[in-house]
């Protein structure tokens, strides 16, 4: 059973993919939902700091590098759209707010990586991200296990 977990653990860390794909993977695997919940969240939020504190330097270093430089391009754009988007929509105020349904609303694209690049862009402190990021990710998580669960009852699993 710990080697589902780890699986789980590893999925839910891996940019694109996190919780999203942690999560019914473990309902899958027939692992409870609540200890699976935190696995996956504890696992999604473990990059938040490094990407809030690093990504952006380390993105704009290797923007003009000759293999790698379309593709931190286009991750430095991302964020920045991502940024952008979240701001146009609630102002300053509602920032929070907005990072933590751009987290939580689970869509290829929105999750913890993206979502603390574009704050790490608009400058929000470390302290508002986490907690926004945290608990999109866990609103993310509950999503994505009610949509799990109710698969395999419909499919009679």
């Amino acid at each position: 059973m710990l080697k589902k977990y780890i699986l789980c653990f590893l999925v839910s860390m891996v940019p694109l993919i996190e919780l999203r794909g942690g999560v019914p993977i473990a309902v899958g695997m027939g692992l409870p939902y609540w200890p699976s919940l935190i696995v996956c969240v504890v696992a999604n939020m473990l990059p938040v700091p490094i990407i809030y504190f690093f990504a952006r330097k380390v993105l704009l270093w290797g923007k003009d590098k000759r293999y790698i430089g379309k593709f931190f391009t286009f991750c430095l754009e991302k964020g920045e759209r991502g940024g952008q988007k979240l701001k146009a929509r609630a102002g300053r105020r509602g920032l929070f707010i907005a990072l933590l349904l751009f987290v939580g609303i689970p869509l290829p694209g929105t999750g913890a990586w993206t979502g603390t690049l574009a704050a790490s862009f608009l400058n929000m402190g470390i302290k508002s991200t986490t907690v926004a990021v945290s608990l999109g990710v866990i609103l993310a998580g509950i999503i994505m296990g009610v949509i799990s669960l109710t698969g395999l009852h419909i499919l009679g699993l």
